[in-house]
């Protein structure tokens, strides 16, 4: 699958969006007052351009009045955010200590070989970004591979370009056999960083994501499945199934609220920030399964 130079029926990637100023200055306006907005301006400019330009950077630095460096300091923060471009799909490999020694070395050597690139790098293709991570969480499991917020377990080298392949197809059509396995997601607030794990109301077996929703006039707790692909929950109050709520911090009372649409049912998605290193955006339409797990590989 060496995919390390373009060719005539394999072109470059595309160019990167030129920023448009009056696009920034919109989603500026958007979130203007709201805490911990800075975030938010953030996760809407990467949603439109697919990173972090630089000049996106120093406008929300010049029109906020926040210092470049802080501007910057938060973009690199967040392992959610990426200063490059990245390929249509995201590939990352743990190289914890669990998963090191159960031979995730190899699987990533074997990603580098069948992508032709270097972990941090992407495809000349666009196709393909390859990340590597310190822990995700889940050392029973190792090694571990993540691909389009798709978790799969115990992965050798000798499926590396069948899930290569399943991406190419799209992981929600292929074959992607016994390797994907629940994934525990141990969330925090992107607002002010504290834990929303709730161990002492567990959801489908184990430690729920605790959350305040808002839904008409009801405001109410609720403990949502921390399982990556789990959409049950349990709310104080008597919400409708299929009510789009909105969802909210219970500690700094922020909104959890990003740019991102749910693929099901179109609904806002709700980001929340992984042990680890990323981000989860949990649809907030109450019952929809809508999940997207966003690792970004940056090392620790």
């Amino acid at each position: 699958m060496g995919r390390a130079a373009a060719t005539p029926d394999r072109p470059g990637p595309a160019e990167p969006k030129a920023v448009d100023r009056r696009d920034l200055l919109g989603i500026l306006a958007r979130h203007h007052g709201n805490h911990g907005g800075l975030i938010a301006v953030l996760e809407d400019i990467q949603a439109r351009y697919g990173h972090l330009p630089e000049e996106a950077l120093r406008a929300v630095s010049e029109e906020t009045g926040r210092s470049l460096v802080d501007v910057y300091g938060i973009a690199t923060f967040y392992r959610a955010f990426s200063l490059v471009p990245r390929g249509k799909h995201l590939v990352c490999a743990c190289l914890g200590t669990a998963c090191h020694v159960r031979g995730a070395p190899r699987v990533a050597e074997e990603l580098e070989r069948q992508l032709g690139i270097q972990a941090g790098q992407t495809t000349p293709d666009g196709e393909f970004t390859l990340e590597t991570v310190n822990c995700l969480g889940a050392c029973a499991l190792g090694p571990v591979v993540v691909i389009d917020g798709r978790y799969f377990s115990r992965v050798r080298r000798s499926s590396v370009r069948q899930l290569l392949d399943d991406a190419l197809a799209g992981l929600g059509k292929a074959d992607v056999g016994d390797h994907e396995q629940p994934l525990l997601i141990e969330a925090s607030c992107p607002r002010c960083n504290h834990s929303l794990m709730d161990p002492a109301s567990p959801v489908d077996g184990g430690p729920s994501i605790r959350v305040t929703v808002s839904f008409g006039c009801r405001c109410a707790p609720a403990n949502l499945s921390a399982l990556h692909n789990g959409s049950n929950s349990v709310c104080a109050a008597e919400i409708p199934v299929g009510a789009a709520c909105r969802v909210f911090c219970p500690r700094c009372h922020g909104e959890l609220a990003g740019p991102l649409r749910c693929a099901e049912c179109g609904a806002t998605m709700a980001p929340m920030i992984v042990r680890g290193g990323g981000m989860v955006h949990v649809c907030t339409r109450r019952g929809c399964p809508g999940r997207q797990l966003d690792l970004d590989g940056a090392n620790a």
